[in-house]
């Protein structure tokens, strides 16, 4: 049976402003991206692949098979090298296939561009009919949010778009009838429904065309800089609790100064308490948040310079989502909260390099990973498995003890010299993933900071999610 994996954001030398082409050293909002998607197959067998490209707002699908991929192995396909898509392409696509995939999206801004972070995002197994989004601005802190929804299931959609400001009432949007597979794109610089700034919550709620029956969507947002060179992106998710598992927390730690911004949004109707409590023992809270709202909570509030840690966001009276962002540095990333953990984790698109990261040319990833269940877990009950493009285990990383609530890091150095150039070949391709597995029952979380060397004081870099497997 063909499995099927949702919400790829796919850009393809996409101008995120309407203006004029900007020249190579522009700002994030304004830079032309181009989606590299970064897979690995999680099954027991060969995969055989398809991928369903959709222009936006289009239900006719472009179709690109893939060559078979092998157990375990990861692989990318960058979609400005295919030949049947146009440049200037805009939209969404679905992976089929018959085994499970995972798959993060890679945004890449072009050679020479002052921009050097890759937003990163993950795909979906699944959707829901109602969607949040924890953040979106227009204007606001320097930054523009571009919010793509895509209709997952297998008839139209008609979608119902709630802004809701940090203060002032909610905007609504409509948009009816999205085609099976197709994507509604919203650039917030764009949107003058909500006036010159904006800062704030997105819910987005689907139901089948004409009908009252609930639809089911994804949607990805991405948050670029007016002026500077700062991107990220994230997915909107469904999966609320009134527990929020954040593995990483900072406060001015390093000298790069790097602090942990949350973005906490309230997906109940009536007014919630939030805390955030970290893994320093401090808390920040509580504090109301109305309906469909946000609040934002600065890493630095509670906790003095040089933390560093993970937390956990609790609300009473309603449940939560939230996103967690990493700026100083260079540093300009994001990452969903977790609701829950599971004891084994993929990581598709994990690279490491120690003869080429100086130069900028190549990038290293860094896995922070917490234990988000009440049991303390042993030296050598976790490790994480690195694996070739080819599915071949490279090199294990036995952790040492993880008490509850705490976390540990990891990277491919840790696997000794096979390390080195984890993720990139001789003869120029790419391909590197790992699998973090801990005992049955057990509950884990992992961010993964994928960082760029630009100076000595400065690099560029972004989070993504551990995707749960079975």
């Amino acid at each position: 049976m063909k499995k099927r994996l949702f919400g790829l954001l796919i850009i393809l030398t996409l101008l995120l402003t309407p203006v004029n082409v900007q020249p190579v050293n522009a700002a994030a909002y304004g830079t032309t991206f181009t989606t590299s998607v970064t897979y690995q197959n999680v099954g027991t067998g060969p995969a055989s692949i398809s991928i369903l490209f959709y222009q936006e707002a289009s239900g006719t699908p472009i179709t690109i098979n893939r060559p078979q991929l092998a157990p375990l192995a990861g692989t990318s396909i960058f979609v400005g090298s295919l030949t049947e898509i146009s440049s200037g392409f805009k939209g969404s696509a679905v992976m089929q296939s018959d085994q499970p995939l995972v798959a993060t999206l890679v945004q890449v801004p072009p050679t020479g561009s002052s921009v050097k972070v890759r937003p990163l995002s993950n795909g979906f197994s699944s959707g829901a009919s109602v969607v949040g989004i924890p953040t979106v601005l227009k204007n606001t802190f320097g930054t523009h949010s571009t919010v793509v929804v895509q209709n997952i299931d297998s008839v139209g959609a008609d979608l119902t778009f709630t802004f809701t400001p940090v203060s002032g009432s909610p905007v609504v949007i409509t948009h009816n009838n999205l085609p099976s597979g197709a994507a509604k794109y919203y650039d917030l610089g764009q949107l003058s429904q909500l006036g010159t700034s904006f800062n704030g919550a997105l819910l987005v709620s689907s139901r089948e065309t004409g009908t009252t029956n609930a639809g089911n969507i994804v949607a990805t947002a991405m948050e670029m800089n007016i002026t500077g060179n700062g991107a990220y992106a994230f997915e909107g998710t469904a999966q609320s609790g009134n527990k929020i598992y954040m593995p990483s927390a900072l406060c001015r730690f390093t000298a790069a100064q790097q602090t942990t911004a949350y973005a906490v949004q309230n997906t109940s109707a009536g007014i919630v308490n939030v805390t955030v409590m970290y893994s320093s023992g401090n808390n920040d809270g509580p504090f109301p948040i109305p309906a469909g709202g946000k609040r934002s909570f600065d890493g630095c509030a509670v906790n003095g310079t040089g933390f560093i840690g993970s937390a956990t966001i609790e609300s009473t009276g309603g449940n939560i989502v939230a996103v967690g962002k990493v700026f100083g540095g260079g540093l300009s990333t994001a990452f969903l909260g977790f609701t829950d953990g599971a004891p084994k984790i993929a990581l598709p698109y994990v690279r490491y390099t120690q003869s080429q990261w100086t130069n900028g040319v190549r990038q290293r990833a860094f896995i922070a990973i917490q234990n988000v269940g009440t049991t303390n877990l042993a030296t050598g009950q976790v490790t994480v498995k690195y694996y070739g493009k080819d599915g071949v285990l490279i090199g294990t990383h036995t952790l040492g003890a993880i008490a509850a609530g705490a976390k540990v890091n990891s990277n491919a150095s840790n696997i000794g010299t096979a390390g080195n150039e984890f993720g990139y070949y001789t003869d120029g391709s790419f391909g590197g993933s790992a699998i973090i597995q801990g005992p049955v029952g057990s509950k884990l979380a992992a961010v993964v900071r994928v960082q760029t060397y630009v100076s000595a004081s400065v690099s560029a870099g972004e989070d993504y999610t551990g995707i749960p497997i079975q």
